[in-house]
């Protein structure tokens, strides 16, 4: 059971411990909706957001995910913080270790920081994103979004439009939609599409038309030029013109495509407004479903009741 060392990766994940973890959040989300937020089932614990990287969206929804089950949270920066006098992120954990927190939620640059953080501290830690290898709550929370509107994963077509070398995301829902029984399509410039996604059960396409044709979920990733080594493309009005997902490009999906995209967004690249805003968009439910997914995996990791008796 993931619980013995946190959430490292979709990787690590049975399809049923997946399951599991969307059961709780759909339970999680209907108390959001009936404006139930003080919940106890991590009443007296306390979890550090321990962010080496900017965040919104995630560092926001753990931090509220944790409050809304009665914890105690830290917000660290490396900002103002130690790190800058040259403490290392193993020092950095023990200090803060030390001071009786129950779990830690990271984000950092470098791929397979939580692993090498596992190894040090008795503690579960949950990965909120390493470098370019997984983010396995947004790939938790994107099979939520579509398993609230599909009611299934199931032999689903979903196809992943962009910056797939570069994207945690893309790795973590590749292998997350795959474990539940999905076809993923990977389509964008080649490259941004590394063949070795093939492994992991990736049906790769360099025609996003082709990608985009008959699916069920179609998803948006943002470019990462700040991961971007050298130029990969011509420019971005070159890779819009191509690879951005547009009305037409919809068009081509099934009538009742869902349209994700993790955020945030570069309109008019990745997205035309117009379908980012349009009906078949599930942005904003993506959001909301972060933070029920992310109430679910710190209640399984360390709360003390999987269901609030008092709900």
């Amino acid at each position: 059971m993931f619980k013995n060392y946190g959430l490292l990766g979709i990787e690590h994940l049975e399809k049923e411990e997946i399951e599991k973890i969307l059961e709780l959040a759909f339970f999680y989300k209907d108390c959001i909706k009936k404006n139930i937020k003080k919940l106890s089932a991590l009443k007296g614990k306390s979890v550090v957001n321990l962010f080496y990287e900017p965040s919104t969206r995630t560092k926001n929804s753990f931090e509220l995910a944790a409050k809304y089950l009665g914890a105690n949270v830290i917000n660290f920066t490396t900002q103002g913080s130690s790190v800058q006098k040259g403490e290392t992120l193993k020092d950095t954990v023990s200090t803060l270790t030390a001071m009786g927190i129950d779990a830690v939620i990271i984000r950092h640059n470098v791929s397979g920081t939580p692993m090498y953080l596992k190894k040090y501290i008795n503690l579960p830690v949950i990965n909120a994103g390493d470098g370019m290898h997984e983010h396995p709550t947004q790939a938790l929370l994107d099979m939520m979004t579509v398993m609230e509107y599909k009611g299934t994963l199931k032999d689903l077509k979903i196809a992943i439009i962009g910056d797939i070398a570069h994207s945690r995301v893309a790795k973590s829902n590749l292998i997350g939609f795959s474990k539940m029984g999905a076809k993923v399509f990977l389509a964008g410039p080649s490259t941004l599409v590394p063949e070795a996604a093939k492994k992991f059960g990736a049906i790769i396409s360099y025609n996003v038309k082709e990608a985009v044709k008959e699916a069920d979920v179609v998803m948006g990733l943002r470019l990462q030029l700040e991961r971007q080594k050298k130029n990969l493309f011509p420019s971005t009005g070159e890779y819009a013109k191509y690879y951005g997902i547009n009305s037409t490009v919809l068009n081509l999906a099934k009538p009742d495509v869902l349209l994700l995209h993790p955020g945030p967004v570069n309109r008019e690249v990745e997205l035309t407004s117009e379908v980012m805003d349009g009906e078949k968009s599930c942005i904003g439910e993506q959001v909301t479903n972060g933070v029920a997914i992310r109430m679910a995996v710190l209640n399984l990791l360390i709360g003390g009741n999987e269901y609030e008796k008092a709900v």
